[in-house]
C-alpha cells in the first residue's frame, strides 16, 4: 500500500530533525529548471502568480535566490519534517521511531510543485510552489504538465509492488496524477464532522485527519484496504453508509 499526501505552506526549518538519516531527490534537475524560471520573475509577477503579500512575496524571492545544490543537513531539511501545516500535525513525524520512519520511507510520498514526488527523508530547501500555480516552464504550460508523466511514472514504479494507492492528497495536488495511466487500485477516503443532521468535511480537521490515517497506516503497517476501515483515531468512525469501496467515510461528532 502507498499512500500519497499534500505538502504544507507552512514550514519549519530552525528547529533540527530528530534523526541525521537523509536522502536526495530524485528529481532535482527538474526542480532546478524550475527555480532557474522562477529567478527570472520580478516581485510583480511572483506576487500574481501566487496571490502573495508583498512580505511573502519578497520571503520567496530571498528563497529562491538562495536555492543552492548539493542539498545537505546544513542547507536542506527531510521534507517530513521540515513540512508544518495540518496534514503533518496528524502525521506527528517527530515521534516516530526509526523503524517506523523506514517504513514511511517505503510506502508514503508527497506531492510538490517544485520537487515533484517526495520520500518522506528527501532533504528540501524552503520554498512557495503550488501545484495549481499557472508557471510555465520547458514548453509546459503549467505545473501538471510538467510533472504530471514524472509523477505518474514513478508512482506506477512503486505501485508495481503495491498495488494499492491512498489519496490522502487535496483535488489541488493529486491532480498532477494521470488516472488513467495509473495502474492500481485507488482509495480515497473522506473525513466529516457532524453539523446538525448532516455530516460535512470541515477543511482544517480533514487535512489533520489525512495526516492521522497515514500515520495509522504507518503505525500499523497496514497493507490490505479492508484494514483501513478499522481507523478509529481521534473519534472517527467509518461510516458505511456513506461509504463506496474505493471512496469510504469517516465521521465523527
Amino acid at each position: 500500500m502507498l499512500v500519497v499526501v499534500s505538502p504544507a505552506k507552512r514550514l519549519d526549518f530552525e528547529v533540527p530533525a530528530p534523526t541525521k538519516s537523509f536522502t536526495q531527490l530524485s528529481e532535482l534537475e527538474r526542480s532546478k529548471r524550475l527555480i532557474r524560471e522562477l529567478k527570472k520573475c520580478d516581485a510583480k509577477k511572483i506576487s500574481s502568480l501566487m496571490n502573495l503579500s508583498d512580505a511573502l512575496t519578497e520571503l520567496n524571492i530571498k528563497r529562491y535566490k538562495e536555492f543552492k545544490t548539493p542539498f545537505n543537513l546544513k542547507n536542506a531539511k527531510q521534507a517530513v519534517f521540515a513540512f508544518k501545516g495540518d496534514t503533518y500535525v496528524g502525521l506527528d513525524a517527530e515521534t516516530m521511531k526509526e523503524s517506523d520512519l523506514k517504513y514511511a520511507q517505503d510506502h508514503l510520498r508527497i506531492l510538490s510543485g517544485l520537487y515533484g514526488l517526495i520520500s518522506p527523508l528527501d532533504l528540501i530547501q524552503p520554498y512557495r510552489l503550488e501545484m495549481g500555480t499557472k508557471f510555465a516552464c520547458d514548453g509546459s504550460k503549467n505545473l501538471y504538465e510538467y510533472w504530471g508523466e514524472t509523477i505518474t511514472g514513478k508512482l506506477n514504479s512503486l505501485l508495481a509492488k503495491e498495488k494499492v494507492l491512498v489519496n490522502l492528497a487535496s483535488k489541488e495536488y493529486f491532480g498532477a496524477v494521470n488516472l488513467k495511466e495509473l495502474d492500481a487500485k485507488v482509495i480515497i477516503p473522506s473525513f466529516r464532522e457532524k453539523k446538525g443532521d448532516e455530516y460535512k468535511m470541515v477543511g482544517f480537521f480533514a487535512k489533520k485527519a489525512r495526516g492521522m490515517m497515514s500515520r495509522y497506516i504507518i503505525d500499523n503497517r497496514i497493507e490490505a484496504p479492508e484494514d483501513l476501515l478499522k481507523f478509529d483515531i481521534d473519534g472517527y468512525k467509518y461510516n458505511k453508509s456513506l461509504s463506496s469501496d474505493l471512496e469510504p467515510a469517516f465521521t465523527r461528532g
